[in-house]
């Protein structure tokens, strides 16, 4: 039979790819809790992979700061704290800055309505009080901007600490109000004028404002 040619290839990862990005989700949603010893044998037969990927995966989570290994003893889920919040996004704000004026000159019309319908759907998350839902879509948002900056460092830094913001939103809980709907609209509007400074201005801002929205949140309103 004919096979088709201008189809997309799945993207294969290896074993300890496979394991590591398991093992980060379950860090981030509570899986594998704050604390928690990991034993590499049990994980290792819970993903159906050898102990080497998940030895290399448990030293890559090292580095980025979500496991503490004590050579010789155990390795456990490290702690989260609520305080980590503001140093991770000053940096982080200047990175989504970046990506903004970055951006600029490959904006297309399709890649500004996307940010408009994106926002969108971000405002009825926050207006529905899925702050789940809208943490989600937030993210969708700002990576639109970051793709288009089509800067390869900045696409493998952020993600790295944008998954510390979604392991805080899993364990300590952040809302996201109309003032970032608001502050997603000036965002659009700067880069349809092509004005880089605001752009990169207004979205320092709004990851910045973010953390005085940084509160508590019951299991109700999640």
């Amino acid at each position: 039979m004919p096979i088709p040619i201008d189809h997309s290839k799945p993207v294969r990862k290896s074993a300890k790819e496979s394991a590591f990005i398991q093992l980060q989700q379950w860090i981030i949603d509570g899986t594998l809790q704050p604390g928690e010893k990991l034993n590499d044998k049990e994980l290792a037969e819970a993903l159906g992979v050898s102990r080497t990927p998940i030895r290399e995966s448990l030293q890559l989570l090292e580095a980025q700061g979500f496991v503490k290994m004590y050579p010789g003893k155990s390795t456990r889920v490290t702690q989260v704290e609520e305080e980590s919040m503001k140093d991770l996004l000053p940096p982080l704000a200047a990175l989504q800055a970046l990506a903004a004026e970055l951006a600029v000159p490959h904006l297309t019309d399709a890649v500004i309505s996307l940010l408009e319908n994106t926002n969108e759907q971000f405002a009825q998350a926050v207006q529905a009080k899925n702050y789940f839902q809208a943490l989600k879509i937030d993210e969708e948002f700002h990576q639109i901007i970051v793709d288009t900056a089509n800067n390869p460092y900045l696409s493998n830094m952020i993600p790295f600490l944008q998954a510390h913001v979604r392991r805080l939103f899993f364990h300590i809980s952040m809302i996201l109000t109309e003032k970032s709907i608001k502050e997603h609209t000036a965002i659009i509007d700067y880069l349809k004028n092509r004005d880089t400074a605001g752009a990169a201005d207004n979205m320092r801002k709004n990851w910045l404002r973010s953390i005085e929205d940084f509160r508590p949140l019951t299991s109700k309103q999640l």
